[in-house]
């Protein structure tokens, strides 16, 4: 038997291997309520415009009600031999109200349907998403405020280079959020056209009415070109290449996590809430959140990769490879959506051990350029003069070890003798973070006006009255 829905040309039933090949009911479920808001947009636009009756219109309308409860509620039957979520809505909305169900693919294809049904599922992941990396910007703004003056080491080359403060930390990750939700709110912007209407790939000869159906699912407008309408996966490549540079930043963060948490750095314990334990070994409390989220960024990244191999080499319009395209996407997304509530909860619930980072921030001589800049501004020494005096007073406290701090005036003045009294001003942790006023610099003054300012644009608004 030839599949009812196409099969007008066939004779007989496909493979079963075909069949396995080709369905995609298995994934694409996912876009249920996408696609039965689609259908009811659609259908009432076809009644507008008198394509279809008002009643029949109806009838389709309470059809797909019905069937979305029954989705909701678990008691719809899936069927592989229906391939997609698409011919599985419509197969049951002709069991439901018989042949009048046959009227509601007037005018569409089932190509600019499910560019429509995933974009409308990748609008909503990232309005999601966009509110999750609020939440975790505000975990990280109000742990900063906390700890605006917290001094611990800042590193380069993972070496201690400058102390910093563990509030200025934070920050540095609320911002790459910041960047973060600017691009996942740009390519929203850029989905946000309908592509309904687009049919097949060359539009339609009915005198449909694409900027009602636009409307009526929230977008700003129909896409313009009915090729590009159906061929285009730009607004899931965009999205996954967000998502991949998001995931690269929480597995950063996540990775200096697993780093504090060691008892080598003792900077931060997590609760036990976000750790695990070992099954030989009592003593360990492993990081395993942050870990899971370093190893997930390779999904997130993989499915961009992924999708942009499987469009590289496809004409236009539609082709069946780009039924590949929405597994991945659905990982991915949910993947991160996973990775920010975790990061999220972590956040929240670390606490920060502020005397071994104050004591690892003095360590490795991290003042020593304070140093030197006291020699330009106070001796007037050129600064690469100015750098060398310093790397020789390293050497000698280094030779002696002690810090930079505890060497005596005369041991500095050995080195260059018109160092005074006022250089041990600027030597020690505390000075060093303090002296950092300028714009976006460690300055726990000015580290606690940007969380305040931040957790004023994260407070959620106020609900009306």
């Amino acid at each position: 038997m030839s599949n009812k829905m196409w099969g007008g040309r066939f004779e007989s039933a496909p493979d079963a291997i075909m069949e396995e090949i080709n369905a995609s009911i298995g994934f694409d479920y996912k876009l249920a309520a996408q696609d039965i808001a689609g259908s009811k947009a659609h259908v009432a636009m076809l009644a507008q415009t008198g394509i279809v009756t008002q009643e029949d219109a109806a009838a389709i309308a309470r059809g797909l009600d019905e069937i979305r409860a029954e989705i909701e509620s678990g008691e719809f039957a899936f069927s592989r031999a229906l391939e997609d979520i698409h011919m599985n809505v419509e197969s049951r909305l002709a069991a439901l109200i018989g042949p009048t169900a046959g009227r509601l693919h007037t005018a569409r294809s089932r190509n600019d349907q499910v560019a429509l049904d995933f974009r409308l599922w990748v609008r909503d992941a990232l309005d999601s998403l966009d509110a999750q990396l609020a939440a975790f910007q505000l975990a990280l703004a109000r742990k900063a405020a906390d700890h605006a003056d917290a001094v611990m080491p800042g590193f380069t080359h993972m070496q201690s280079a400058q102390p910093v403060t563990f509030g200025h930390h934070l920050l540095a990750c609320v911002e790459m959020a910041a960047r973060d939700r600017s691009r996942f709110s740009d390519a929203r912007r850029r989905l946000n056209e309908c592509p309904l209407g687009a049919a097949a790939l060359a539009g339609t000869s009915f005198p449909i009415d694409r900027a009602t159906t636009a409307g009526a699912l929230g977008f700003d407008r129909p896409t313009a070109n009915s090729l590009d309408s159906v061929s285009d996966r730009d607004f899931v490549l965009e999205s996954l290449a967000a998502a991949a540079i998001c995931a690269t930043h929480l597995s950063r963060f996540a990775e200096e996590i697993v780093l504090w948490s060691t008892p080598q750095f003792g900077f931060v314990r997590l609760s036990d809430k976000f750790s695990t334990g070992s099954s030989i070994m009592p003593q360990k409390r492993n990081p395993d959140a942050a870990e899971l989220v370093r190893g997930k960024t390779g999904r997130v990244v993989g499915a961009l990769v992924g999708l942009l191999t499987v469009m590289k080499g496809l004409p236009l319009a539609y082709s069946k490879d780009m039924q590949e395209d929405k597994e991945g996407a659905f990982d991915a997304l949910q993947t991160l959506s996973l990775c920010l509530a975790a990061m999220t909860g972590m956040v929240a619930d670390m606490t920060p051990d502020l005397a071994r980072m104050k004591a690892a921030a003095g360590a490795g001589y991290a003042t020593a350029t304070d140093l030197a800049d006291w020699l330009v501004k106070r001796l007037g020494l050129p600064f690469r003069e100015a750098h060398h005096v310093t790397g020789r007073l390293v050497a000698v406290a280094a030779g002696k070890g002690v810090g930079l701090e505890d060497l005596s005036l005369g041991e500095m003045r050995a080195v260059e003798p018109r160092i005074s009294q006022e250089v041990f001003d600027v030597l020690g942790v505390d000075n060093s973070v303090r002296s950092r006023t300028s714009f976006g610099g460690t300055a726990p003054a000015n580290v606690a006006a940007q969380a305040k300012a931040w957790l004023e644009r994260l407070r959620p608004p106020s609900p009306r009255p």
